[in-house]
């Protein structure tokens, strides 16, 4: 076996974040229906554990491989501001989850009661790189191949964009109706087909994810 003579630094950024990547497995699998509001901005992974059959690979009832990971930051975070609930800490997490509860329950195809989820308050610092190790970790299908679930309205006057590849398989968002429909069903299911036949669990030798940075951040999920 090959010794690695690379010290352990602890204090390491990657490590520090790996320990949040940890802390989020370890905490339970939840429905995605919240009965009211919490705190914390921070990282979650969502599961599907539904009968939507070209998602049968992931589709395990333990919940131990995330359909998508993303990130909640506070709002403001970017220039330096905080928006707090009452409690004192924002809710963006909360405000996330939401956002992605609505958007599974207009889809004509997919079904809340189908998604579990697990969620972790983070150090604004540290949740960045969470996200992007959880990414890197498990290769979500929604992140890196389907995109467009994390996707906001893109308002008035901006609906000239394609349809995502996400809206494509699973329509019924009301404002993506507007945009235009350059792909068809048949070739997104294809898509996430060839994907988990090559990203699925179990498999030991997976591709190298793109170089290109942006497949972290392809769906666009910013602060509320």
């Amino acid at each position: 076996m090959a010794t690695d003579f690379r010290e352990f630094d602890p204090l390491d950024y990657d490590n520090l974040a790996r320990t949040c990547v940890q802390e989020l497995e370890r905490r339970d699998a939840v429905p995605l229906d919240f009965p009211k509001s919490f705190p914390g901005a921070g990282v979650y992974a969502l599961y599907y554990k539904g009968g939507f059959d070209i998602y049968s690979p992931i589709s395990l009832k333990d919940a131990s491989w995330p359909i998508y990971v993303g990130k909640a930051v506070p709002k403001g975070a970017r220039k330096g501001e905080r928006t707090k609930s009452a409690t004192g800490m924002s809710n963006s997490l909360f405000k996330r989850l939401g956002e992605h509860r609505e958007s599974i329950d207009a889809a004509a195809n997919l079904k809340v009661k189908d998604f579990l989820c697990r969620y972790l308050a983070v150090k604004e610092l540290w949740i960045t790189m969470a996200e992007r190790l959880l990414i890197e970790r498990y290769r979500p299908v929604w992140n890196v191949a389907l995109e467009g679930f994390g996707l906001h309205n893109p308002g008035k006057g901006r609906h000239e964009g394609k349809l995502s590849w996400w809206d494509t398989l699973h329509p019924g968002r009301p404002w993506a109706k507007h945009l235009n429909k350059t792909r068809t069903p048949q070739e997104a299911e294809a898509l996430v087909q060839d994907f988990l036949k090559l990203n699925r669990p179990g498999v030991k030798k997976r591709p190298p994810l793109p170089d290109d940075a942006s497949v972290f951040m392809q769906d666009e999920d910013v602060e509320d």
